[in-house]
């Protein structure tokens, strides 16, 4: 049986803030738009247990925030559908054909904010004990660690707000950071640093984890004289980056060596009507207010592009 075909104004991929917000804004223009997404809409936002740089919001539940800005969308009569994924995807200036698992769209215009996925541990038991002591989201489960010894590796905001987070559960936090310094803000690493719970481990890195069925243990190397010994720990979470979402548009659209998204300042891709928003998109900032940036100038350029389409029409 063939797939439904849906002629459309602008479709939008991926439902993180940078989709929410282009989402808001292309229903306000009354376009014709679908957003989709084969996950909860809100992105890495929901993995996020308190948002405190978030313009209007002192503090608020990361989860929460990504339900208010879906709610909002779809008051201004975004069409989103959270339980459909990508299958192919063939993008010219001419034409835009994007097949899902329930439809294929032809829109007009397309915006790009997939996101990007945390990368992964580089150590030999990643895939051993992915899910059984390796993980990369302390508001997924770090609950389920409760009196436990538990480790974070990273450097940036992500890596302190998480260890944090896990002292929540943890008798004892242990950051394992391969340099002398962090790179997050201020603030959040003297509320760390003053933190009874949280012990900083500076100039090490991990090597491996180990254990029977679960972690158990870690192996970490000094990174000033190459010294190894093994610590005892229940769980590691990594937070050393991530990963952009694109591999479905690797021959259709220009990517970097990275695999995001390069664009000008108007979100445009180099094929004409393609945008990209969000953590996706090459840019030196991954935070949610760059997104919902990125989000409203890829929806007003794409709405000009689309009244532009119009107009050479007629």
């Amino acid at each position: 049986m063939s797939k439904e075909i849906k002629e459309i104004d602008l479709l939008i991929v991926g439902g993180g803030p940078a989709g929410l917000t282009a989402a808001m804004y292309a229903s306000r223009a009354k376009l014709n738009m679908v957003m989709v997404e084969d996950a909860l809409v809100g992105g890495q936002v929901r993995n996020s247990y308190t948002i405190e740089n978030y313009p209007g919001f002192k503090t608020i539940e990361g989860g929460a925030l990504a339900d208010i800005m879906a709610d909002q969308a779809k008051e201004l009569g975004a069409v989103i559908d959270d339980s459909d994924s990508l299958i192919s995807v063939k993008l010219s200036d001419e034409e835009k054909l994007i097949e899902t698992e329930k439809y294929i769209y032809k829109p007009k215009a397309l915006i790009i904010s997939t996101g990007a996925t945390p990368r992964k541990l580089p150590i030999p038991g990643e895939e051993k004990f992915s899910g059984r002591g390796v993980h990369y989201c302390a508001v997924c489960d770090g609950a389920v660690y409760e009196g436990s010894v538990l480790g974070v590796v990273g450097g940036g905001n992500s890596a302190l707000e998480e260890a944090l987070f896990l002292t929540r559960f943890a008798s004892k936090v242990i950051m394992i950071r391969r340099y002398d310094y962090f790179k997050g803000e201020k603030s959040t690493l003297e509320e760390v640093l003053k933190n009874p719970k949280i012990e900083v481990m500076y100039n090490w890195d991990l090597e491996d984890v180990d254990g029977d069925k679960f972690v158990d243990k870690a192996k970490i190397k000094n990174t000033l004289n190459g010294e190894v010994k093994e610590i005892q720990l229940d769980a590691v979470f990594g937070y050393i980056g991530t990963e952009p979402k694109t591999q479905l548009f690797k021959e259709s659209i220009k990517l970097t060596d990275s695999g995001y998204i390069p664009t000008d300042e108007n979100m445009q891709t180099n094929v004409k009507g393609v945008y990209a928003a969000g953590d996706v998109r090459e840019k030196q900032f991954r935070q949610i207010t760059t997104a919902v940036s990125d989000g409203t100038i890829a929806a007003l350029s794409a709405e000009k592009f689309i009244v532009d389409l119009a107009k050479n029409k007629r």
